[in-house]
């Protein structure tokens, strides 16, 4: 368990946001430890190990409109839990998803992280 408490435990899981948003992949990547496990909720392994996760985000950094909007956090012990509004470019077009984000905090970097998506919505093109 990490010795970090409360603004200390958001830290890397807002910083990964920006970075996130920002499509900077290296700034992204810091927050991540070397053995990090990434989880499709509750137990389907999508990534182990950070260059599986800096592998699954480079191509998803690529896309113009990527975006995630956080709309709540909570804390608890070492796990921050993100409700977040997520734009993508999907292969039908612009959209956003609703995804719930679990992560657990160790020494400074997300060791575990769950993602719960919700329903893709196409945003309405233009006529």
């Amino acid at each position: 368990m990490s010795d970090y408490i409360g603004s200390d435990i958001i830290h890397p899981v807002a910083k990964q946001l920006d970075a996130y948003n920002a499509h900077d992949i290296d700034a992204f990547m810091q927050w991540w430890a070397d053995d990090c496990q990434y989880y499709a909720f509750p137990d389907e392994l999508l990534a182990n190990g950070a260059t599986e996760i800096r592998a699954r985000h480079v191509t998803r950094f690529q896309e113009p409109d990527l975006c995630g909007l956080l709309l709540s956090r909570m804390v608890m012990d070492n796990m921050v839990i993100d409700h977040e509004t997520v734009t993508r470019t999907f292969p039908n077009g612009v959209g956003e998803l609703d995804v719930i984000c679990i992560y657990l905090i160790e020494d400074g970097k997300i060791a575990k992280a769950w993602f719960k998506t919700g329903t893709p919505r196409l945003h309405k093109q233009p006529r």
